[in-house]
């Protein structure tokens, strides 16, 4: 495979990574919590968070279409309210988790995640630079970058899983059942690609190896006598 084609086929890869870590930045599906529900046929409250809010649902379950002792699924009809953590938005309507430990863990995902948008801007600009004055030695830095962001994307999602699982053992929490949601996997996803791509980035802006030992000989200019 030529280099061109796989230079071309890397940024299409950086591109579904960015497209995926930023639908995990913006969204609010990171994780679905759930109280224990004792009894069906009744209403109660569920509740889906992200980087920057969280969304309570209130919903009627029936037991003919729940599984457990849940409140949920999600995507049964209710009505929502959204509303900015507190140390995010310091106004009267926002919300604040019931731990004191959550909002550390929070505030640490999302700085971590803008880390990581950071370095994904550093690096398509890298890209921009290389593919506007054909200028290959910045597919090298270009990697690093995106490199960093895929690593500190994958930092972030591992704060949040320790944030819901410490959220769920605490005795503070109503929530007893949890599970990730889809604004988790883009954020997985988003690491694998763009950890992927820079490493690629890396290795192809590397200088070719010579194939047999004696091309290095016969490319070496003449000594002048």
């Amino acid at each position: 495979m030529q280099k061109g084609t796989k230079v071309k086929i890397t940024y299409v890869v950086v591109l579904v990574g960015m497209v995926c870590m930023f639908t995990a930045v913006v969204t609010d599906h990171w994780a679905v919590l759930s109280p224990k529900v004792e009894t069906f046929n009744t209403t109660c409250e569920a509740a889906h968070f992200g980087l920057w809010r969280i969304c309570k649902k209130h919903m009627y379950i029936e037991e003919s279409g729940n599984n457990g002792h849940w409140c949920g699924p999600i995507s049964l009809p209710g009505d929502v309210n959204c509303s900015y953590f507190r140390h995010f938005n310091p106004g009267e309507n926002s919300e604040i988790f019931e731990v004191k430990t959550q909002r550390e863990y929070n505030i640490s995902a999302a700085a971590i995640a803008v880390f990581s948008l950071a370095f994904m801007i550093l690096g398509t600009l890298c890209l921009l630079g290389s593919v506007r004055k054909g200028k290959d030695y910045l597919h090298k830095p270009a990697g690093m970058f995106y490199a960093f962001a895929g690593l500190c994307t994958i930092i972030s999602v591992e704060v949040m899983r320790q944030s819901v699982k410490r959220m769920i053992e605490s005795k503070d929490t109503i929530w007893a059942e949890y599970y990730y949601s889809w604004s988790f996997a883009c954020a997985c996803t988003g690491f694998v690609l763009l950890f992927l791509s820079g490493i690629g980035l890396l290795i192809i802006s590397m200088p070719q190896m010579p194939r047999n030992p004696w091309e290095t000989c016969m490319d070496a200019e003449p000594e002048q006598i």
